[in-house]
């Protein structure tokens, strides 16, 4: 079945644990277009959306649909071929390379399919890297990796490569990494493509404990049962959002 069709248990209206706050993505009329030898790729084709602080939103869509671009355009991956996209009340366009890889590091924390890890680094070392990034002193940077890891249920994991780890633990320490400088939003794109099932549920409990404390979720998916958990669902199909159910 196409993740797209309707079915009961995609309804993107679970109780929100908290109203959604204030705007924090806005994206009007983006289109974006790439060239691939002599074909002309429209991945997304004059797109809206509004996302607030607190939401949970899960975007959905089949292969082509776009939902990879639009992942790459909410995390600043990316730029529009054409329309407006504005973070935190800026427009991200008038942005430097600067501004934007500080979003990248300070704003949005991504939480990848395949992980993203260091093989030959340990946890600790790992979840570390973006306050490295961020300057703050060695001291403190240990101090906050150790509090998130243990936060994920890690705290005996602290010094085990990824190696030594299961998928479901190497995907906690890729959340714990996400959450360390404390973001606007978790961007997720298909946070348990890699694990089986059971494992994949207590990852998405993870995310639903990290929204309950109120933080920003946006996961990316095709699958509907991952999709369930969000409290708001959009689902893209050729570059355009065909529904949304929770539009403001």
């Amino acid at each position: 079945m196409s993740p797209l069709v309707a079915t009961p248990a995609i309804t993107g209206n679970r109780k929100p644990i908290q109203p959604p706050g204030p705007l924090v993505i806005e994206i009007e009329g983006v289109t974006k277009i790439y060239q691939m030898g002599d074909e002309t790729i429209h991945a997304l084709r004059g797109v809206s959306l509004k996302i607030r602080r607190n939401e949970y939103l899960a975007i959905m869509g089949p292969s082509g649909s776009g939902k990879s671009t639009m992942m790459n355009m909410l995390g600043c991956l990316d730029t529009p071929t054409a329309g407006r996209y504005e973070f935190n009340g800026k427009n991200v366009a008038m942005m430097d390379d600067d501004e934007l890889a500080g979003i990248r590091n300070k704003e949005i924390g991504f939480v990848f399919q395949t992980f993203n890890l260091l093989p030959r680094s340990d946890s600790l070392s790992n979840v570390e890297l973006p306050l490295i990034y961020a300057g703050l002193p060695a001291e403190r940077r240990r101090e906050k990796a150790r509090s998130v890891l243990e936060h994920v249920g890690l705290g005996e994991r602290l010094h085990h490569r990824p190696n030594e780890l299961s998928g479901g633990q190497r995907q906690r320490v890729a959340i714990a990494r996400a959450l360390v400088n404390d973001p606007s939003i978790i961007l997720a794109d298909e946070p348990t493509g890699n694990l089986d099932s059971k494992t994949g549920e207590e990852i998405m409990a993870l995310l639903e404990d990290l929204y309950a404390q109120g933080n920003t979720i946006i996961v990316v998916t095709h699958e509907p049962d991952i999709a369930d958990h969000a409290r708001r669902i959009v689902r893209l199909r050729d570059g355009l959002i065909e529904s949304d159910s929770g539009a403001h």
